[in-house]
């Protein structure tokens, strides 16, 4: 796995850097667009304003947060195509706009978030989120437990998957 240095831009002209706080908006537009996607059979149990508050007073504040990036060459426009979230050893959210997918950014956001937490990683994915879990197997995570949905607000039945430096 490729290693780079934090807000280094890859060949595809990719950057990861940390999150600050006036991304919380593009961060929950990415949540909320990947999540309806790639799950569209979770029921919605926030507005997109209750999402929006989450975001930047428990998720940013709670976690360490990055973002991959895309432009602010000559035309200076900046894109937001995704981010990952870790608090402690695990990681909370990896999501990654529809359009941005199979592109290595969550391959990369991944590799972020190994550098942070080298020895050990959990998660929690939706046992029908088969993409997800196709990703995190293919990235050396096994799963750990399986659970009926109760631990979550979304009822919806989840893996616990574990992977070990």
């Amino acid at each position: 796995m490729a290693r780079y240095e934090s807000g280094q831009r890859d060949h595809s002209g990719i950057r990861v850097r940390r999150a600050t706080a006036e991304d919380a908006g593009a961060i929950t537009r990415v949540f909320l667009a990947s999540r309806a996607a790639a799950m569209p059979y979770l029921p919605r149990v926030h507005s997109d304003e209750d999402t929006l508050a989450w975001i930047t007073h428990v998720v940013l504040p709670d976690s360490t947060v990055w973002v991959a990036e895309s432009g602010g060459g000559a035309s200076g426009s900046v894109e937001l195509l995704g981010f990952a979230a870790l608090a402690g050893e695990e990681l909370d959210h990896l999501y990654l706009r529809p359009d941005a997918l199979r592109r290595g950014i969550g391959t990369r956001l991944l590799a972020q978030v190994r550098q942070a937490a080298p020895e050990r990683l959990s998660l929690y994915v939706f046992q029908r989120n088969t993409g997800a879990r196709a990703f995190y197997e293919r990235h050396g995570f096994t799963a750990a437990g399986f659970d009926d949905g109760g631990r979550n607000e979304e009822n919806e039945p989840d893996v616990l998957y574990r992977w070990v430096a």
